[in-house]
């Protein structure tokens, strides 16, 4: 019979690829995933350090399993990803009940720590950093798939040290992959009937920056658009400031891809853009806003804002919120400041009241939900290309899809549909998703 393991995820679509690559190392050494963690032999967490809020509750998440463990001193209990390669081997004194620690760049390790543990009823952590050769050959490639839309990482780690993020510290420096091998893994994926691409990393823009003979981002975006099978692309995470000309262009000229662009801004004002270190100023955004709508006119922009950085003024946040309205973004993802260790803004003077900084956050939500309520409410009674991914989770027989700004709407048709763009008049918007009629 197989072993059994549980497997929760937290974070970015880094760690849901690295996810995928632990169900796939896991199942190589004969462990068969489960639902439910009670169902298990072996309990995982793959976490986010990027915020306290999400570090908390990957912690909440973990102290969940420590009954299990007490009423079965044989299970094997691990925690992976950003908060293990911050944290390291302390989290095995601070977590006594924890089996199992490994970082970013050790996800490949995996079956032989588990393996280890078991034939020594020992713990194990794995945190070192890997060297760029050893990294360019471990970047996941994952064959075999039934998806309708599947995420190809194209590079790995960040160079840019904004002053608020720990991404540098938990996941390296920038790489690129090799174009030959995204290629490659794309037209595997499309030979199985995957229809939608996402390329990712932590800084998609500068994609292919200091390789020798390597193309640019906006060179790779025009190669997989020529992968026959391959019906609409997308990409995340982009930073404003490696947004270049060639690849706004693309926004115009590459019908597949899809009319939705990532680009946070972080905040909009130019002093604490300037604390961020994030290379531009609020003229120079949007002006990239500018040339994106004048390059496709139905481009809708979603972005990231960060409320109560340290030294923010009722002035600088004001900025912020005009710059909201300018821009009127399809959504926001918007998060108080939450200080990261090893970051230099953690270091920085803060005394503005937490009482002041939720008052303008709350604020800033009542703006934006306005505005995005506007923005989907364009579609009502519109006929919109859905490409179809699979049963609804409202049931009753509906599909579900996404259009090309990435909004999710339900339907009712047959399951034939999967895997095809068809066309549905959108009937109603609703916060988080639109129900439609197949036309």
């Amino acid at each position: 019979m197989n072993k059994t393991f549980y497997l929760e995820t937290f974070g970015c679509q880094m760690n849901v690829v690295d996810s995928e690559r632990i169900v796939d190392l896991l199942d190589g050494i004969g462990y068969r995933q489960v639902e439910q963690a009670q169902q298990a032999q072996l309990l995982l967490l793959n976490t986010c350090a990027v915020r306290d809020k999400a570090v908390r509750k990957a912690y909440g998440h973990l102290g969940r399993f420590k009954p299990l463990k007490d009423a079965d001193p044989s299970l094997i209990i691990g925690l992976g990803g950003c908060v293990a390669q911050q944290e390291g081997e302390q989290l095995l004194k601070e977590f006594p009940y924890l089996d199992l620690v490994f970082g970013t760049h050790n996800v490949h390790r995996l079956p032989e720590l588990v393996d280890a543990i078991e034939v020594r009823r020992g713990k194990a952590a794995a945190i070192d950093f890997l060297d760029r050769e050893t990294r360019l050959q471990l970047f996941p490639n994952r064959i075999g798939s039934e998806a309708v839309s599947r995420f190809v990482t194209v590079m790995q780690g960040c160079d840019n040290f904004c002053s608020f993020c720990v991404v540098p510290i938990v996941r390296g420096r920038e790489i690129s992959r090799p174009s030959a091998e995204v290629l490659a893994e794309v037209r595997d994926l499309a030979a199985q009937g995957v229809r939608e691409i996402t390329l990712i990393g932590q800084n998609v823009n500068s994609y292919g920056v200091g390789v020798s003979g390597e193309t640019d981002f906006a060179g790779l975006l025009r190669q997989v658009a020529a992968v026959d099978g391959i019906a609409r692309i997308r990409f995340t995470t982009s930073h404003p400031k490696d947004l270049s000309e060639e690849l706004i262009a693309c926004f115009g000229d590459i019908d597949k891809l899809c009319k939705h662009l990532h680009l946070p801004v972080q905040s909009g004002n130019d002093a604490i853009l300037g604390e961020m270190n994030r290379g531009y100023d609020r003229q120079h955004y949007l002006g990239l806003v500018a040339k994106l709508k004048q390059a496709c006119p139905e481009i809708r922009l979603t972005t990231d804002i960060i409320v109560g950085f340290p030294g923010e003024t009722g002035a600088d946040f004001s900025d912020t919120m005009t710059l909201l309205e300018e821009v009127r973004y399809a959504e926001i993802y918007s998060f108080l400041f939450s200080p990261r260790r090893g970051t230099r803004a953690a270091e920085l003077a803060d005394d503005t009241p937490a009482a002041v900084k939720q008052e303008r956050f709350d604020r800033m939500l009542v703006l934006q939900n306005e505005i995005s309520k506007q923005s989907w409410a364009r579609d009502v009674g519109q006929l919109r290309e859905v490409l179809v991914e699979g049963e609804s989770r409202q049931g009753r027989g509906q599909l579900f899809g996404r259009t090309t700004w990435n909004r999710i709407v339900n339907f009712s048709g047959p399951p034939e549909l999967v895997g095809k763009l068809v066309p549905v008049r959108v009937t109603k918007s609703y916060r988080n998703s639109q129900l439609g009629e197949l036309v």
